[in-house]
């Protein structure tokens, strides 16, 4: 496998409603494509890959100017690019390697973390296992699950390959997944708290209560600000608003936003939340916590020494200070129970975690592990069917999605790509009464039928010339 040619553009859009995410509230953001040429065998083939730039999560700096940021996730793209151009390997596995370790080497010398630089390369990496599986003709877990993808565990560590990948894949990826619904800072939790001259006119649900309603929405994400009074009383509100509802089955997970600087303070604060008589059930539900810690404090020593003494202890991932491939199992070793999914750090990483995962339930069958499925307010016509693609290969069920709900589906997007998404997707999509398509989410469950019987999820090769691009270059 030989790569010739990566091409880069980026379009802007909108979001239908404001996106408050820890220190950031996103309302527009530029969406990136990555089109890879490659040469397989003698035969030349493209694959295609796409994400959002989000300010404020590769790097969580509050006095830094978002545009700055945006440039910075630019320039490890366009490295990435650049490096992979002309690389050749046997397997998609080893290609990805080779890129992996150019650009930590490359980032180690700027000084640029981890997380950032190897945004980089799961976009690279993603083409790449678009253009291959399009060329195998078989979809993705096939590969995955038979080892057509070179992918080779003990590259990480003995710890990673103490498990087969037998018993760490499923022998079927998963036919529906959950949509876990996310709660912004600023979403409004009822109808009624929509000022009438905030109400949208698009037909999409607007508030926690519409979504419940519209989606069948029974797994949430609720952002939490830190402030034990204030989210206490945000949590009753919802769980208030559901004891209106038959929603018995309806589970939570908290995203804590980095909001603590240490374990002992964030223990404080959920002990403090947990034994509010009013949250009773509220806490019965849940299903992990995720990041509550700032990236620069969560794998320090101290964590471990507060998990380690914790009764009762929530299950907590990391997500943000997932930077490298071996965070993950440093975190284990401090007491955390996992980390997130999300194709924006690396597949082959994700692959590398759910192996490590699979051995340390073996080696501690009482202790929880698990590995989640999060969003970057993932997009169509590519990224967010890529990212479900390895979540149903992975067994993740619940899986954060809030893409559709920040944008107006596909409503801002050419319609050439609108057709074909309907064409090969229309379980996954549905066409919304406005005439364009919109995630179809239907009893809380995301139909993966033709993304699973799809090369890399993408049924189709997309045409992106009739978008308006404001960068376009090619390596």
């Amino acid at each position: 496998m030989h790569i010739l040619q990566a091409r880069l553009r980026t379009v802007s859009l909108k979001t239908r409603m404001p996106f408050k995410y820890g220190i950031a509230t996103m309302t527009t953001f530029p969406l990136a494509f990555i089109e890879l040429q490659c040469q397989i065998n003698g035969t030349k083939i493209r694959g295609w890959s796409s994400d959002i730039l989000p300010p404020k999560w590769f790097t969580k700096e509050a006095d830094k100017d978002p545009m700055v940021e945006i440039i910075e996730m630019q320039e490890v793209i366009e490295h990435a690019c650049l490096a992979s151009k002309e690389l050749q390997a046997d397997q998609p596995f080893d290609l990805w390697r080779k890129l992996y370790t150019c650009q930590a080497t490359w980032a180690a010398k700027r000084n640029i973390p981890s997380l950032l630089a190897q945004f980089g390369t799961s976009l690279i990496e993603r083409a790449i296992l678009d253009a291959y599986c399009r060329y195998q003709g078989k979809p993705f877990h096939q590969l995955l699950l038979h080892h057509g993808l070179g992918f080779d565990p003990h590259w990480f560590g003995k710890p990673f390959a103490l498990a087969s990948m037998g018993e760490t894949i499923p022998a079927k990826p998963l036919e529906y997944l959950i949509a876990r619904h996310t709660v912004g800072l600023s979403d409004p939790i009822l109808d009624s708290d929509i000022q009438p001259s905030e109400r949208l006119e698009d037909g999409l649900p607007q508030s926690l209560e519409r979504c419940i309603a519209h989606y069948g929405i029974k797994h949430l994400k609720i952002k939490i600000a830190g402030d034990m009074q204030e989210d206490a009383e945000r949590l009753l509100r919802i769980e208030r608003m559901l004891e209106t509802k038959p929603l018995e089955d309806t589970k939570f997970s908290l995203d804590g936003n980095e909001r603590f600087d240490s374990m002992a303070l964030f223990k404080d604060y959920w002990q403090r939340l947990e034994s509010d008589p009013r949250l009773k059930r509220f806490f019965k539900r849940i299903l992990f916590v995720e990041q509550p810690l700032h990236r620069q404090s969560a794998l320090e020593g101290e964590t471990a020494a507060t998990l380690s003494s914790w009764n009762h202890t929530p299950p907590i991932i990391i997500d943000e200070s997932d930077g490298d491939i071996h965070s993950n199992e440093k975190g284990l070793s401090l007491g955390y129970a996992g980390t997130s999914h999300k194709n924006c750090k690396g597949i082959f990483k994700s692959i590398a975690n759910a192996c490590l995962l699979k051995a340390k339930e073996k080696e501690f069958p009482n202790r929880p592990f698990l590995i989640s499925g999060e969003d970057l307010c993932n997009q169509g016509p590519i990224s967010v069917i890529q990212d479900c693609c390895v979540a149903a290969s992975l067994g993740i069920a619940s899986v954060e999605r809030n893409g559709h709900h920040y944008c107006t589906g596909l409503a801002d997007h050419p319609t050439g790509i609108q057709k074909a998404i309907m064409q090969n997707h229309d379980d996954f999509y549905r066409l919304h009464d406005h005439g364009w398509p919109t995630l179809h989410i239907s009893d809380g469950l995301l139909s993966m039928q033709t993304l699973n019987q799809s090369p890399f999820g993408l049924g189709f090769e997309p045409d992106l010339g009739d978008y308006p691009c404001e960068v376009d270059r090619t390596f």
